[in-house]
């Protein structure tokens, strides 16, 4: 359950590209990127911050060390890494290109947060079990408050997005939908 949000929170969306939104997801992608939509819209009206994360493992170095055998995707094609058009963006918005699981690792995240003073973050966006956890679990590590909106996220399994949201999550942060930040918002 939400119980507040901090005076300066930042929506955080995490992987709502043309390349990643294409493959199969657990929940309708359109009702996950229709909140996703809805969430920056109320940020934008509260003059809270919008950081739009993408991702971008072309040469990273865990794409190269050993691993279990994983199902074949597609390679990236061309406009892969662009967010999606249901993503209304603005040049104030912060955009940031990660390389892993994570958007804290090796890039300018907290310190495009700390120069704008925010202490809370609303998460959402693809998928559940990488992509947002990676980045809440980083986001925890460096003190933020964290508001995970369940409705406004996917997994490409089930199971994981179960997991993340049944154990992970409530052990970091408060879960809640897209109508009760919006409600906090206004």
């Amino acid at each position: 359950m939400i119980t507040t949000l901090d005076k300066i929170t930042a929506l955080i969306l995490i992987d709502l590209q043309k390349g990643i939104v294409s493959y199969p997801a657990a929940h309708p992608i359109e009702g996950v990127l229709a909140n996703c939509a809805k969430l920056v819209a109320a940020f934008r009206k509260a003059g809270q911050p919008i950081i739009i994360v993408n991702v971008d493992t072309a040469g990273a170095a865990w794409t190269k060390s050993r691993k279990e055998p994983s199902p074949a995707r597609p390679a990236p094609t061309a406009g892969w890494t662009e967010i999606v058009a249901e993503i209304k963006t603005e040049p104030t918005d912060v955009f940031i290109t990660k390389h892993t699981w994570g958007a804290f690792f090796e890039t300018a995240l907290d310190e495009e947060l700390k120069k704008r003073n925010v202490t809370g973050i609303v998460i959402g966006g693809v998928s559940t079990s990488r992509g947002v956890e990676g980045t809440a679990r980083q986001a925890s590590e460096r003190g933020y408050n964290l508001t995970f909106v369940t409705d406004a996220m996917t997994d490409l399994i089930a199971d994981a997005h179960a997991n993340s949201v049944k154990y992970i999550f409530p052990a970091i942060g408060e879960i809640g939908n897209t109508e009760d930040v919006v409600a906090l918002l206004q």
